[in-house]
């Protein structure tokens, strides 16, 4: 958790929403100066602020609808502030709870150098990420609508469909499949609505891959380098990172990954973990998928996932080795150099079976 413990001389702080904002000012002797409530319109908010933006910062909560703030002070030369939404719990933990209270709150919280810090995503990024999450979302519900299909083939005691729904040809089979029209019409229902996502998702999915080539190249083409990530894991990477100088360390990388869990101590007692759910899911989802898909054909990183569940299950064994990966992609957009398969697993020996690498210790 990071704070922001720079000093101004007129701290702002937004309750924000879709249609009004609550605007409160306050001076570094903790004075109010203004506190009001004016629609969520730029024209507005740079009239009421105008009188102090002499040395001025604002913050909002990060929720929904803050990137448009985020744009209106970058364009007005205005200091920019993201509260981490899971970490603002001062301004939810009062006896009273309102716009009024809550805009006041985030104020002294800046002022007091409690306010947490997020993210503010680049602004040229920001709207290739959201379509990049959108395309996962409509992956993620056409697998639904295959997943009702096969049920719908177990349900009337059919024959399972062997067959990729992926495929053209595949979803042609299905049209003929089932005696009763209305539950054919059902099945016809998902196949329609797969036809659309593969059409539009493959021109998204081009669409993207050129975004990233503009946007980040270099990232765009040492990802390439890493056996297993394709095209969508590595655009994911990509965007979920923005600029991998943002992390100070690889452990921070690891922790915003959601790689590593974190113990919960006092007194020399562990409680176990917490905060497993702190960080970045969509990073997290794409370096599991990136373990299980380096492991194919690599004789390497098998040896290595065998040494790892010498020690932990096969599962804890899979988060390791994805934790690695993870490493080593720090390092490599960190220092802008391609994948090593030395640095992360282990390499055979015809003489003695199995050796180390000794310059393993970089992403270990």
């Amino acid at each position: 958790m990071n704070f922001y413990n720079s000093t101004h001389k007129h701290y702002c702080g937004i309750d924000l929403h879709a249609r009004s904002l609550y605007v409160c000012i306050i001076s570094q002797q903790g004075e109010t100066l203004l506190h009001k409530e004016i629609p969520a319109k730029p024209d507005a908010l740079i009239e009421l602020i105008t009188p102090y933006l002499d040395d001025l910062v604002l913050g909002v909560e990060c929720m929904h609808c803050w990137y448009w703030i985020a744009d209106f002070c970058d364009d007005h030369d205005i200091e920019f502030i993201l509260g981490h939404a899971l970490y603002m719990k001062a301004i939810h933990g009062g006896k009273t709870k309102n716009d009024r209270v809550d805009s006041f709150k985030i104020a002294a919280l800046m002022r007091g150098g409690n306010f947490p810090l997020a993210y503010v995503y680049p602004r040229s990024m920001r709207a290739t990420r959201d379509l990049l999450r959108r395309r996962t979302n409509l992956v993620r519900h056409g697998a639904d609508m295959k997943a009702h299909v096969a049920n719908t083939t177990s349900q009337y005691n059919l024959p399972p469909n062997k067959v990729n729904l992926k495929n053209v040809c595949a979803r042609e089979q299905l049209n003929t499949t089932f005696h009763d029209p209305v539950v054919q019409r059902n099945i016809n229902l998902d196949i329609a609505v797969l036809e659309c996502y593969h059409r539009e998702l493959s021109q998204v999915e081009w669409f993207l891959e050129k975004q990233a080539k503009k946007h980040q190249p270099t990232y765009f083409y040492l990802l390439k380098t890493i056996p297993g990530i394709g095209r969508i894991l590595e655009l994911t990477i990509l965007y979920e990172i923005g600029d991998i100088q943002r992390f100070e360390s690889v452990q921070k990388f690891a922790s915003y990954a959601r790689l590593i869990k974190c113990k919960a101590e006092s007194a020399g007692k562990t409680y176990g973990t917490q905060g497993n759910k702190i960080g970045n899911a969509h990073l997290k989802w794409a370096f599991s998928e990136a373990a299980v898909l380096y492991l194919r054909g690599n004789t390497g990183a098998q040896q290595l996932l065998q040494r790892f569940q010498k020690r932990m299950s096969k599962a804890k064994a899979l988060s390791a080795l994805a934790h690695k990966l993870g490493r080593a992609v720090y390092f490599m957009l960190k220092n802008e150099k391609i994948f090593d398969e030395l640095r992360i697993s282990v390499i055979p020996n015809s003489d003695s079976g199995v050796i180390r690498s000794p310059v393993s210790r970089s992403f270990s």
